[in-house]
């Protein structure tokens, strides 16, 4: 069993970070079904939905600037526990509070996640420590796995957001009963986190070179954040939970309808960042990252001018196929150009950008929804994340990527 979860050549320290990752998907993916549900059931409009999914992103970014700038001065064991403890206060505040500006609070302090991947502080900790555990070929296998899990368990999430459905039909329990319940779950799985995180060493076996400040790698490290930037601002207007309310909104499909949709949405996913690899290893981590990029937002575009669900659908899942292929040759593009004492740093300072710029467009997407301009989100989005591609195999199609 451990042999399926960990790549040849890749330390067993790292077991527990891929457990951890599975773990938190799993909510994750039901949170970013139900989240829209949920504040709708609270009584909140459209906008709210949208404005609420900015501020989560916001204090993941602003929380993600704090460990890339002191994190260094601490061990990754301490701040993944601490952050751990954090998301069960998440999952029960959301179970517990009914008004806005405390959930507002929460959002931006907490843990949620309404998009499709990891944009919390648990991120740069993670990669970090996972870079410590493996070299080479092996690293981007073992960033692989990790994207995999995500996306697999966060595909079975997805699908676990029919539970409240389920339980208001058969058990008995009111619509909102039901979700804080699943936001109840959410802190268990908080506390599971944090009990594997405690089994972590307080030093990796190949961690002999303690954390540092970017110094060397700044310009490759602050380059690749501006662009990185780029793209996810375009995701934003598309996170999950969005995506979730354009599929209500646009066509009326139930919650067990979508969250079916996201399950095998998140299984192909789950597929493409398995084969991420090996593509890799035969045109390269940048290659990779541009050139399954480009169709994959080709297919969103075509998906919000489409004039049926059917069609709609088939073409988001197609893009789903490609379009998280550049997610483990991503972390593992940039812990290959930096300096091993800047890997955390490196983390940090390349997540943050990208929580940021993905803070501000759910909020625009959300107000787009609520104007009537159904499309427009899925069409900014695509047309930007093209921009990105081009830019960035520009910019770096001339370096070559450390082992």
């Amino acid at each position: 069993m451990i042999r399926l979860l960990l790549p040849e050549g890749v330390d067993r320290a790292a077991l527990p970070l891929l457990i951890g990752r599975a773990l938190r998907a799993f909510v994750d993916g039901y949170v970013a079904v139900l989240l829209p549900a949920y504040l709708l059931a609270l009584g909140f409009g459209t906008w709210k939905v949208g404005f609420l999914s900015s501020a989560t992103l916001l204090g993941s970014a602003l929380a993600t600037l704090a460990v890339g700038t002191w994190g260094y001065r601490f061990h990754h064991r301490r701040l993944l526990l601490a952050a751990a403890l954090l998301m069960i206060g998440t999952g029960l505040s959301f179970a517990g509070l009914s008004s806005f500006w405390p959930l507002l609070l929460i959002a931006f302090v907490g843990t949620l996640n309404p998009s499709s991947g990891d944009v919390s502080v648990f991120l740069p900790l993670e990669h970090a420590r996972l870079a410590e555990s493996a070299q080479g070929n092996a690293r981007t296998a073992l960033f692989a796995h990790y994207s995999v899990l995500g996306a697999l368990f966060a595909a079975l999430g997805a699908l676990a957001a029919a539970v409240p459905q389920w339980l208001t039909t058969h058990a008995g329990f009111t619509q909102l009963a039901a979700l804080r319940g699943m936001f109840m779950f959410y802190a268990l799985v908080g506390a599971v986190v944090w009990w594997l995180y405690r089994r972590l060493p307080e030093v990796a076996t190949h961690d002999q070179v303690p954390p540092a400040p970017l110094t060397t790698s700044r310009r490759v490290v602050f380059r690749l954040a501006a662009l990185f930037s780029i793209d996810a601002f375009a995701g934003g207007l598309v996170v999950n939970t969005l995506l979730a309310l354009w599929l209500f909104q646009r066509f009326e499909v139930s919650l067990a309808a979508a969250g079916a949709f996201f399950f095998w949405s998140g299984l192909l996913t789950a597929a493409s960042q398995l084969a991420a690899p090996k593509v890799a290893q035969r045109i390269g981590l940048l290659n990779t990252m541009v050139f399954t990029h480009i169709p994959a937002n080709v297919c969103l575009i075509l998906a919000a001018l489409a004039p049926s669900l059917h069609l709609a659908l088939g073409l988001l899942l197609l893009r789903a196929l490609l379009s998280q292929m550049d997610v483990p040759t991503r972390g593992a593009f940039v812990m290959a150009v930096v300096t091993p004492a800047e890997r955390a740093a490196a983390a940090s300072f390349t997540a943050v950008p990208r929580s940021l710029a993905a803070a501000l467009s759910p909020s625009l997407g959300g107000a787009l929804f609520a104007a009537g301009w159904l499309a427009a989100p899925l069409l900014a989005c695509g047309g930007l994340k093209i921009a990105y591609d081009l830019l960035l195999w520009r910019a770096f199609r001339r370096i070559k990527p450390a082992t």
